[in-house]
């Protein structure tokens, strides 16, 4: 494991063993004081971030590293200076890089240039961390991920695709109910599908909302995603139906709800099933600071 590019890059065996690893960084946090000392850690962010930057930060302090936090007032990567410049002038310097990025491609650029561990960050492709934070998550409720049956319900965008790698690997079922026309990508749908197959598991898509009915949890995101210009009243009547709030979740008999946030109360879920007993949305934002943690101690360590 050289990078953190998208889930569907590792195997069943390394993402178990990042879940684990997780659990032990999380139990016994003063074990793990020491792991990045002398390592020095560059976030480059395209993108504004509440989760993502605060988890890192502190993560990489807990782990007794340094953080250095680079934002788009240093110039917008491959504009002011190219993704190739970036990645080896920071490989001089830094011990790895930590990429909230745009493009996809720009993610991949600076694994391919530098010299140390990147981490996707975010891109529109991918967001591995949140997805391994959610599985962390489902895995202190569940005993056997395998066995997990997880609804995606609304836009399928980056988070869903990462989500869908997760569920392959792990072999466990999940239904991705968009609107017609908001599908994850049909590449990535097709090479999860592949990977769920080798591991017994399966993904599925729908636009029948009905189909929700039999899932341990039910899983949302902005019907939006950042960086997007279209209006939510182009896109609110068509996403409408696929709102989660009490009647869905009580149709799906799923006992949990999960969102990554940064969430519109009232738009994709309501407030009774945010603030609900069986929502896990902070522990979801926790638990970013302790899979990211393991990563980077399997890349540093």
């Amino acid at each position: 494991m050289k990078h953190l590019i998208s889930i569907n890059q590792l195997t069943q065996t390394q993402l178990l063993d990042l879940l684990n690893l997780a659990k032990a960084i999380k139990a016994e946090p003063a074990k793990y004081s020491r792991a990045l000392a002398g390592k020095s850690v560059v976030m480059l962010f395209e993108k504004p971030s509440l989760r993502t930057r605060v988890s890192f930060d502190i993560g990489i302090n807990k782990l007794g590293g340094h953080c250095l936090y680079l934002d788009q007032q240093n110039g917008a990567l491959g504009k002011r200076e190219s993704v190739q410049d970036f990645a080896s002038n920071l490989s001089c310097w830094a011990d790895a890089i930590v990429a909230r990025t745009f493009a996809h491609e720009t993610v991949e650029g600076l694994a391919e240039y530098g010299s140390v561990p990147v981490i996707n960050a975010l891109s529109d492709r991918y967001h591995p961390c949140q997805a391994l934070a959610d599985y962390l998550s489902l895995a202190e409720k569940f005993d056997d991920l395998s066995k997990v049956k997880l609804a995606f319900v609304g836009d399928g965008n980056n988070v869903c695709q990462s989500l869908m790698y997760g569920a392959a690997l792990l072999g466990a079922t999940m239904t991705v109910i968009c609107p017609p026309g908001h599908f994850p990508d049909g590449f990535e749908v097709q090479e999860a599908r592949r990977i769920a197959k080798a591991h017994g598991g399966d993904i599925v898509l729908t636009s029948d909302v009905n189909d929700i009915a039999g899932h341990d949890a039910i899983y949302t995101d902005t019907w939006i995603s950042m960086g997007d210009n279209t209006s939510l009243a182009d896109i609110k009547a068509k996403f409408a139906p696929y709102q989660v709030n009490k009647a869905l979740m009580e149709k799906a008999g799923a006992s949990y709800f999960m969102h990554c946030l940064p969430a519109h109360r009232g738009v994709e879920v309501t407030d009774e099933v945010m603030d609900g007993e069986g929502s896990l949305i902070l522990d979801q934002a926790e638990n970013r600071m302790h899979v990211q943690n393991a990563v980077l101690v399997t890349l540093l360590g």
